[in-house]
């Protein structure tokens, strides 16, 4: 017997889907049957997804956007819907930090890029993907990208811890307040994962490579796959009785 796919017939649009974890996802979203609607600010990056995407016999959507400026994501989500005619889902995954800077000595520009993307960047997602589902009155899921940063203090820059914690306060409130409309929302919390990202912040601060691997039980980076993994089924309607969870994707970090 062979099993439905975990997203048949569902839209989903996914942020930061131009590298790492986002790009994964978008892959595994359309294997498991999804129509995927792909933002990132590198249109070139997100066209070529996409193209890889439709050859393999999926449904893909390449549409710019900027997470941090709430139009482009309600000019997505708009896009969404006409192209596909409803938006079910979603995975907001779009991030940025830095490293080696102190406290006390990070500037209000990293401060403002790092809360922008991280935090403002799920809020505005959310509230343009929320007001989607809301007025399709179906319901949804939602399943934002926290990280161990987002329950402890790892050693990367404290607006990333900051704006990671508050990944979680919004996905909890967003749980809360919509779930009387069939929304689901819940975070991932994930650990150190081989993305491009991570390896620019390696390329910085190569003594993080230890800290970054030794805390985890299972001692590896995760291959982005493995989250994308975790990111479909909280999409799926298997996760039916599962939101407001900040669900553990981190080889066992947090466990410690």
């Amino acid at each position: 017997m062979v099993n439905e796919p975990l997203l048949q017939d569902k839209v989903v649009m996914i942020t930061g889907a131009s590298s790492g974890i986002g790009a994964e996802s978008a892959r595994l979203f359309a294997a498991e049957g999804a129509a995927v609607v792909l933002t990132a600010r590198r249109a070139g990056h997100l066209e070529r997804l996409g193209a890889e995407i439709r050859a393999a016999g999926g449904r893909a959507l390449a549409a710019p956007g900027d997470v941090t400026r709430p139009q482009d994501m309600r000019d997505v989500v708009e896009k969404a819907v006409d192209t596909f005619g409803r938006l079910d889902a979603a995975f907001n995954n779009a991030g940025w930090t830095s490293t080696g800077t102190a406290f006390h000595e990070i500037g209000d520009d990293e401060y403002d890029r790092i809360i922008g993307v991280n935090q403002r960047g799920v809020w505005n997602a959310m509230r343009a993907q929320i007001t989607a589902m809301l007025a399709a009155g179906t319901g949804g899921a939602i399943v934002n990208t926290s990280s161990v940063a987002g329950v402890r203090a790892t050693g990367v820059a404290a607006p990333y811890i900051a704006a990671k914690h508050a990944v979680i306060g919004l996905t909890r409130a967003a749980a809360d307040e919509y779930g009387a409309y069939g929304i689901r929302v819940n975070a991932l919390v994930v650990g150190s994962t081989g993305t491009e990202l991570m390896q620019e912040v390696l390329a910085r601060t190569p003594e993080l490579f230890g800290p970054f691997v030794e805390r985890a039980i299972q001692q590896r980076l995760a291959a982005p796959r493995e989250v994308a993994q975790a990111a479909v089924w909280l999409c799926s309607d298997r996760s039916s009785f599962i939101t407001a969870a900040a669900v553990p994707v981190d080889g066992g970090w947090t466990a410690r």
